[in-house]
């Protein structure tokens, strides 16, 4: 999305699209947000509520993590195992710096990182707006905000499975140019069943997506340049 050929952030084109979302995000507030939603919760279905259901930010994280021991305990397998310091005592740290150089160069690594980024961001987010859910809409003719609450009613913005969905699907894209095309569109999809499903406006999707777009962007950035090169994993 944000990024040069060479892994470089195009920070004027991120600038760019930074402003652009704080307009729609607030136009959604105060203007499309409710004939919009309205709309959408008609196309609800099924299909939305499973997506509810795998694509939430802790799935993301504990699918990427699951994957990610699956391949180191593989690269162990096959090369050996050396948990020790300079005193030749086992050692918690020589076991983490061994882990990280054997898995940072893998898809799951990249997605997982970039989730995490994408999660804490969000989270903070979501706590410090403070923004009712549709639900407080639907029953009761209600909107608004209560800043600085964790209470799930009042953490609508961003939406959590839009931005843990486009960290991590973007990231795929990113590193698998070949499917970008269906990584990319499932993200938009998660994003807009959140709406349909009734559990976001959606300038909260708008939002998230930025978020996790941005993520994946900042992470692979990073990681290229000082952690790399990713390999076929």
């Amino acid at each position: 999305m944000f990024l040069t050929t060479n892994n470089k952030i195009k920070w004027r084109l991120l600038g760019i699209a930074a402003a652009v979302t704080a307009v729609l995000v607030f136009m959604g507030i105060f203007w499309f947000d409710k004939p919009l939603y309205l709309f959408m919760r008609g196309g609800d279905c099924w299909l939305w509520h499973l997506f509810d259901k795998i694509f939430d930010a802790k799935i993301w994280l504990i699918v990427s993590a699951v994957v990610l021991l699956v391949f180191y305990l593989k690269k162990i397998y096959n090369s050996g195992v050396r948990y020790r310091n300079a005193q030749n005592k086992p050692s918690f740290m020589a076991f983490c710096n061994d882990f990280v150089a054997k898995t940072r160069n893998s898809y799951a690594f990249y997605v997982l990182c970039s989730v995490f980024v994408a999660s804490v961001v969000g989270k903070i987010l979501k706590i410090v707006i403070g923004r009712m859910r549709p639900v407080f809409f639907e029953a009761l003719d209600k909107t608004g905000f209560v800043p600085f609450s964790t209470d799930w009613a009042f953490n609508s913005m961003p939406s959590g499975h839009t931005f843990a969905s486009f960290a991590g699907l973007v990231m795929l894209g990113l590193l698998a140019p070949k499917i970008k095309w269906f990584t990319w569109s499932l993200a938009i999809i998660i994003g807009l069943s959140r709406i349909s499903v009734g559990a976001h406006w959606p300038s909260d999707v708008i939002l998230g997506a930025f978020i996790g777009m941005v993520a994946a962007d900042l992470v692979k950035a990073w990681l290229k340049n000082y952690g790399g090169d990713v390999a076929q994993h």
